[in-house]
């Protein structure tokens, strides 16, 4: 479940959905398989967009690059056509080919007009680099692993130090996968926003939350950080309101405000990646007919779901910190999640604020 805690410096009105996950929004599901034993914390992490065949009716979709270090597969396509039409994979850097490999043979066994009687396809599959506390190296991720994740998709959603996140860090601590959602009234109706982040990213000293400056005292009691910006996040946005491609790359651009309100600053080796999707407005892969018609959001009222993107993904990044558990890295390191961190600074150096942050966040056991 999301952060389920009031936001003290909400950037929207906005309210979560049930669960407080990308799954509130209808037809999406997630299925995830943990890696960790020995030297090797790693995993995979599926998105399914719908319940039905995505590839036969795909959804509106668009991808925004803040900083390109990064290997993922088919954001280009998505650009050009505007479309999604197979689930989302991520996972490690080295486990990119794997992944893909296994989701074409899992859409090519359900569709097999795929290479004969019509095109290819175009696999997603985005990746960070766990390497930090995972013997990459390995390569130990294979295409059942993969094909478990895609077949074991549910609306409930394990976030932290899980799936593909199993081996990643935030801001120096222990990192993973978050999620959250945000529900609004369009004409009298209810529609959902959801965010997934998988996140690998930043410095400790910069770490902001509340505007507390939680990771500049943090980073003055612990060892040193690394020298450079060397991570990564993607961010998945789903939803159900009826955006047009155009208009889906101009939410995903608002991501980097919800990234970056946590004290990121997007450095030269991070890789920040955003796709964004509506399961509104499906577009038929066979189409009868020449024309089609397609509901749009009014640009100029646009204001509110930049806001609202903003907020949930901030508070998927939130969501990543307040869930992960301390790991023990690929040389024997312990990597603290930020609970174990604030407890340790408050052990020698106990202040209100940061004992106040920690139950705003809902830390306390």
């Amino acid at each position: 479940m999301g952060l389920n805690q009031p936001f003290l410096d909400p950037v929207s009105d906005t309210q979560p959905g049930p669960r407080n996950l990308i799954t509130d929004v209808a037809g999406v599901t997630v299925g995830q398989v943990t890696i960790n034993t020995g030297h090797h914390h790693t995993g995979v992490t599926v998105i399914r967009p719908t319940r039905d065949n995505v590839f036969l009716a795909k959804c509106p979709a668009a991808v925004h690059v803040i900083n390109g270090f990064g290997k993922s597969t088919g954001t280009i396509q998505i650009n050009e056509l505007g479309t999604l039409e197979t689930p989302i994979v991520l996972t490690n850097t080295f486990a990119v080919g794997t992944a893909q490999n296994a989701l074409i043979g899992e859409l090519l066994a359900s569709n097999p007009a795929i290479g004969d009687s019509t095109g290819t396809v175009n696999p997603v599959v985005m990746e960070c680099n766990d390497g930090e506390i995972n013997d990459i190296r390995d390569r130990i991720i294979n295409e059942q692993d993969v094909l478990t994740a895609l077949n074991t998709t549910t609306e409930t959603v394990e976030e932290g130090a899980v799936g593909a996140g199993t081996g990643m860090c935030c801001y120096d601590l222990k990192g993973g996968v978050g999620s959250a959602s945000r529900t609004i009234d369009i004409d009298g109706h209810r529609f959902t926003m959801g965010a997934f982040v998988l996140s690998n990213y930043g410095f400790l000293r910069d770490l902001n939350i509340y505007n507390v400056p939680v990771g500049a005292q943090l980073a003055a009691f612990q060892a040193a950080e690394k020298a450079k910006e060397k991570g990564s996040i993607v961010t998945v946005l789903a939803t159900d309101i009826p955006f047009n491609s155009r208009q889906l790359r101009r939410i995903a651009k608002r991501a980097s405000v919800g990234i970056t309100r946590t004290g990121a600053f997007i450095g030269n080796g991070s890789g920040e990646l955003v796709l964004a999707f509506s399961t509104a407005n499906r577009v038929p892969h066979f189409s009868h007919h020449e024309l089609s018609q397609q509901q749009a959001i009014s640009d100029d009222r646009f204001d509110r779901y930049f806001r609202m993107t903003v907020a949930v993904v901030e508070e998927a990044v939130l969501s990543v910190l307040t869930h992960a558990t301390t790991m023990i890295d690929r040389k024997g390191q312990p990597r603290l999640s930020l609970r174990d961190a604030i407890d340790q600074y408050l052990a020698v150096h106990p202040t209100a604020q940061l004992t106040e942050l920690k139950h705003q966040l809902g830390l306390i056991p």
